[in-house]
């Protein structure tokens, strides 16, 4: 039975973790350990709050700062990692805070559902270590800090062995030490595929081309932001400077519409785009490469918050993304966010946002420097987003055999006939007549396009369950929990 609140054992005993909760055992709960839960609880417990983290990761540090695997015996991780210091520097501080009994520090606990405790608390219930016990803790308050994922638009060949996403190429790197292959071609939209592709011609890939389906003129629309982000321009001006250096050609208007090979991609057509992004005829050329590192952005992680019912809004990159008021409360009282899932925005604004998020959970007004950096860097994303979200003609370049769900082998054909012949007019329809989105991720890949090929753009996506869970854990739930 947990005894001691700070005690870490006390939540991963799955015979009583669920039977026999201490009360008010912390007064806040942070859910992810990325730089905004990072930063929130770090904050908080020197606010004077008790605080636990919860993280589905080994180490804390999130999918951005991601570490290598401790048996590589990297010698300098940080030499993979833009703004580290921020990192090491909170991580620091979240140990002592742990050696001082303020921080309860959780890894390998996957948090798949927060439910009410019957009072103004809230008790969340995760999976916890390679055993996947049961572990569940109670807390005044809740920040979810849960991060995003890749937004993947399908292609022909996308199923190719070497195809991987962009930021999945990264996460080699940085957790592995790998690379994806000698020759890769990075492609897809955002800012991230400059950063990729100079990490990995830096860890010696040839990177022939990074091919952009949007144009960077999007953002003259946008100019009273940019000026207000001086930083972010020397930042783009870096990795533009890199991709010279290196002599890696930048196609924008361009996008990947075919992947080519047989045991391996061997090969990708590359087209320009019109407005929309529909591919223009004659434009197609190829470049031989032995791996491909794709991805259109990021998308909110956001079934813990939807399952809670908190109200969402549609982000300027088309995504939907958390409703948050000043303070980064969501719509449901006692529950927080912070990061990527109130918008996608990068590391440093995440880091703002948990600070933030930490001060009004401890009652505090937050230092106007603070919400100043927040209006600032908030206002660049949205500029970013509105300057690299997909054209609606994308769908231009999926033959009818292409594979959009990967896990059900779902084509192209069959959703555009559900449609056509079936009259689906969502997503969800689409999933019933096609099993598009049943496979193992759960329509997080697929969603987007099957999204997009249905008419529309998909709205939150609303799930009971975060992650999958073990049926003995769903059996030992009190009624009331259930």
């Amino acid at each position: 039975m947990p005894t001691s609140p700070s005690d870490p054992a006390a939540f991963t005993d799955a015979a009583s973790a669920d039977s026999a909760l201490p009360d008010a055992a912390f007064d806040l709960a942070v859910v992810g350990a990325g730089p905004a839960g990072l930063a929130a609880a770090v904050t908080a417990a020197g606010l004077g709050l008790r605080v636990a983290v919860l993280d589905a990761g080994d180490r804390p540090g999130g999918q951005y700062y991601r570490h290598p695997a401790p048996g590589l015996g990297a010698a300098r991780p940080e030499a993979l990692h833009h703004g580290w210091g921020e990192f090491a520097r909170r991580e620091a501080a979240l140990r002592a805070h742990e050696s001082a009994g303020r921080i309860t520090y959780l890894p390998a606990h996957h948090v798949w559902t927060v439910v009410p405790d019957g009072g103004p608390g809230w008790i969340l219930h995760a999976v916890a270590g390679p055993e996947e016990a049961a572990a569940s803790l109670r807390a005044r308050a809740v920040l979810l800090a849960t991060g995003s994922y890749e937004r993947q638009l399908p292609f022909p060949g996308w199923t190719l062995p070497g195809v991987v996403g962009a930021g999945g190429a990264q996460a080699m790197l940085k957790g592995g030490l790998v690379l994806p292959g000698r020759r890769v071609v990075v492609a897809g939209s955002g800012p991230l595929l400059l950063a990729v592709a100079g990490s990995l011609a830096a860890a010696g890939a040839r990177v022939p081309a990074v091919v952009e389906a949007a144009a960077y003129t999007a953002y003259a629309g946008h100019l009273p932001a940019l000026l207000r982000n001086p930083g972010k321009l020397g930042e783009a001006a870096t990795y533009g400077s890199a991709l010279v250096r290196r002599r890696i050609r930048l196609l924008t208007r361009h996008a990947v519409t075919e992947a080519h090979g047989t045991d391996r991609v061997e090969a990708v057509t590359v087209a320009r785009l019109d407005r929309d992004w529909r591919p223009l005829p004659g434009t197609a050329r190829r470049i031989p490469c032995d791996a491909l590192a794709v991805g259109h952005g990021l998308v909110p992680q956001l079934e813990l918050a939807t399952g809670l019912g908190c109200a969402t809004r549609r982000s300027a990159d088309g995504t939907v993304a958390l409703a948050l008021d000043a303070e980064q409360r969501t719509s449901v009282p006692g529950i927080w966010s912070a990061g990527e899932t109130g918008g996608i925005g990068g590391a440093p604004l995440a880091l703002v946002e948990g600070e933030i998020a930490a001060h009004a959970i401890a009652g505090r007004p937050a230092p106007a420097a603070l919400t100043g950096r927040r209006a600032r860097l908030r206002g660049f994303a949205e500029a970013m987003g509105a300057a690299h979200r997909p054209g609606d003609g994308w769908t231009g370049w999926l033959r009818d055999d292409a594979v959009v769900c990967r896990c059900e082998e779902v084509p192209a054909g069959r959703i555009r006939e559900a449609v056509a012949d079936l009259g689906a007019r969502d997503a969800r329809t689409v999933k019933l007549l096609t099993r598009c989105g049943m496979g193992w991720c759960q329509g997080r890949m697929c969603g987007p396009a099957v999204a997009a090929l249905a008419g529309g753009e998909g709205g939150p996506d609303r799930r009971p369950l975060s992650c999958p869970v073990p049926l003995r854990h769903l059996a030992q739930l009190p009624p009331a929990d259930g």
